[in-house]
């Protein structure tokens, strides 16, 4: 069987559709999925096993400018490369009308997804051919096994969902795999930011550890930042600007991550590191880590992030790390 699965964004959307497949695969013998993802993300569905084709899809930039001529020729070439395949089963698991009308309209095959009251937007769902009722009080990722489980008829298994990409690391994690921690400082909305003096506390609080304290980043201030938090601690490393590969492989490798509510957060989880998320404003009930040796460390209601101490980040982390 061949599956087009439309998940374009985010990053942690992303990654919560992964158990999905991999429930898919044991459980339908030679079933193989190609994947339309926002170019951005396009690493992440081929580290998963069952995945043969992702098509990159440019929705995001191609809205700045969709006339343009460049735009123009981008979408030809995407709709010819998404019509090359006719698909035995086609999953929309956006649910949003952008990517309903864009890309699952435009594929071949019978087009299944969330039905109007489930849908993110309910408009989306005309455009399937079946539409599936999903409960909406669950863990996203439970959502979307739900989703592949009713649209390739099988059972949704009762187990905890398996990302399966972890393995695609372990040939390859850096020499001092193990000893050292990631700190994730970076996230895009200022009220999800745990501050810096706060960082700086619990690095100081690691000095002890034995451990080297890495710090990635994405954009020029991200990196601003991870300097300033870096300074005066010969065991706090800046990483240099690195593919989203390449950070996954950091994180395959670390003893332990400290993150804020960010799509790498999610990376650490589908990766089965021993993961401590700090949230404030944000509930991570239905969005929040999935999988094995996930933590949370939550800003008392009303409080915002500064109200997380470092010395308690530093107790949970010291748990973690056994």
């Amino acid at each position: 069987m061949k599956v087009l699965i439309v998940k374009t964004s985010s990053m942690g959307d992303v990654l919560h559709t992964l158990p999905a497949l991999t429930d898919a695969m044991r459980a339908i013998e030679g079933i193989r999925f190609d994947w339309a993802v926002e170019e951005n993300f396009s690493q992440i569905p081929g580290w998963h096993p069952a995945v043969e084709r992702v098509l990159p899809v440019a929705i995001r930039r191609w809205r700045k400018n969709w006339f343009g001529s460049q735009t123009r020729e981008e979408r030809v070439k995407f709709k010819r490369e998404l019509q090359l395949q006719n698909y035995d089963r086609i999953i929309d698991a956006q649910g949003l009308i952008k990517s309903a009308a864009l890309v699952t309209r435009l594929a071949k095959g019978e087009k299944h997804g969330q039905d109007s009251r489930s849908a993110r937007e309910s408009f989306a769902s005309w455009w399937y051919d079946k539409r599936h009722e999903i409960g909406k009080q669950q863990h996203a990722v439970e959502r979307m096994r739900e989703l592949f489980a009713k649209s390739l008829g099988y059972d949704k298994p009762e187990t905890t969902g398996d990302y399966a990409i972890a393995g695609h690391f372990l040939s390859n994690l850096p020499a001092d795999a193990n000893r050292y921690l990631v700190f994730l400082h970076a996230t895009t909305r200022d009220n999800k930011h745990w501050p810096e003096p706060r960082w700086r506390e619990l690095i100081a609080l690691m000095a002890d550890s034995g451990l080297t304290i890495k710090l990635p980043w994405g954009a020029p201030h991200e990196y601003q930042r991870a300097l300033r938090l870096a300074e005066g601690f010969d065991y706090v490393e800046v990483l240099p600007k690195m593919t989203l590969e390449q950070i996954a492989l950091n994180l395959a490798g670390a003893r332990a991550v400290v993150a804020v509510d960010t799509g790498l957060s999610h990376l650490t989880a589908a990766l089965d590191r021993p993961n401590i998320t700090l949230y404030g404003p944000t509930d991570p009930g239905l969005i929040g880590g999935y999988g094995k040796n996930q933590y949370v460390i939550r800003a008392p209601q009303g409080n915002s992030m500064s109200s997380i101490t470092a010395e308690s980040v530093a107790e949970q982390l010291m748990q973690v790390m056994g």
